[in-house]
């Protein structure tokens, strides 16, 4: 047990110490006035020669994810992660907690963008990081409770659709409040869905406001990597978008989350204080994923029972949603 508590540990402190996704949000880190990109633009040669390989590559994934899961050494690692699952909606709740505690400290909520705007909203998160501090889990439905409140309020304020981007609060609220319960089997799945929903949903805004991204690759020196830039917004934006639709859909397993974990992590530039304020949330989720996998997860994939039929739901599957996420954010976002 004492073995299991410092592993933990470690596990917490490797999220403080690891730098955040700086590719997720924008418009956080520049002043530019959103320019929507006209959609002969978007549906570039660029864009649709990296949707049909992004498609086949994610059509074969399915084939090859069991037989890499037979390597010795990621079937151990596999098996070891189980051990920790009892301590994942502790690190959920207590990382919540944290993460409020650094935005309340900064005058916002959920977002940099989102300022505390009075007495009464702080002293709720407050009370609401209090009762997530409390081992109880009428105290933890408690501030769930209070913490959704406060989101739609912020939703009634900024509007649904800027408020997807950040989905994946209310799926957290969802998960605190049906603890030991019997919905309680419904919690990570729907986190899974609301996550990969809102990186989805961000993604797609580097492709319709390309002009906000190109600002921060100038001014605060971004590496391209030898792409132009132009180039490089618009692959980001689809490993972006490939990571949420493997969380949608259920074909991301543990390995597959350590490995984009650490692609995230080699490309993350500093942002400062910002940086910690608005993707604390978001590395502890990915690392709840982690540790969790997708066992609970029946993906759809596998209504379809030969190789071929599934490579091709997935693959006209992929470009479907693809084509609707940017049908729809261009129209309303």
């Amino acid at each position: 047990m004492k073995h299991k508590k410092l592993i933990l540990i470690i596990l917490i402190i490797g999220i403080l110490l690891t730098p955040l996704l700086t590719e997720a949000h924008v418009k956080w880190f520049t002043d530019v006035v959103p320019q929507k990109e006209s959609i002969e633009n978007i549906l570039s040669p660029l864009f649709m020669g990296l949707a049909v390989l992004s498609a086949l590559v994610l059509s074969i994934l399915p084939q090859l994810l069991p037989r890499f899961m037979k390597i010795p050494f990621a079937n151990k690692l596999d098996i070891k992660l189980d051990e920790y699952r009892q301590y994942s909606r502790y690190l959920l709740k207590y990382g919540t907690a944290l993460a409020l505690i650094i935005q309340v400290l900064s005058g916002t909520i959920f977002a940099p963008e989102f300022a505390l705007e009075g007495l009464w909203e702080t002293i709720i998160i407050w009370l609401a990081i209090v009762f997530l501090c409390v081992p109880n889990h009428y105290a933890t439905k408690a501030a769930a409770v209070l913490l959704t409140f406060v989101y739609f309020y912020v939703l009634s304020n900024v509007g649904l659709f800027h408020m997807l981007d950040y989905g994946f609060y209310a799926a957290i609220f969802f998960v605190l409040l049906i603890g030991k319960t019997r919905f309680e089997n419904w919690g990570f799945p729907f986190l899974y869905l609301g996550t990969g929903l809102s990186l989805c949903w961000v993604a797609v805004e580097k492709w319709v406001y390309p002009s906000m991204a190109a600002d921060i690759i100038q001014n605060h020196g971004v590496p391209t990597f030898g792409f132009p830039p132009t180039m490089f917004i618009v692959m980001a934006a689809f490993i972006e978008f490939i990571v949420g639709y493997l969380l949608v859909v259920g074909i991301l397993n543990r390995i597959l989350s350590v490995i984009l974990t650490l692609i995230f992590i080699s490309t993350t530039m500093l942002f400062g204080i910002t940086e910690i304020i608005g993707h604390f949330m978001i590395h502890i989720v990915l690392v709840i994923f982690i540790i969790e996998g997708v066992s609970f997860y029946n993906p759809p994939i596998r209504i379809h029972k030969t190789v071929l039929d599934q490579m091709v739901f997935v693959f006209l599957n992929y470009l479907f949603v693809l084509a609707t996420f940017i049908l729809i954010y261009y129209r309303f976002a």
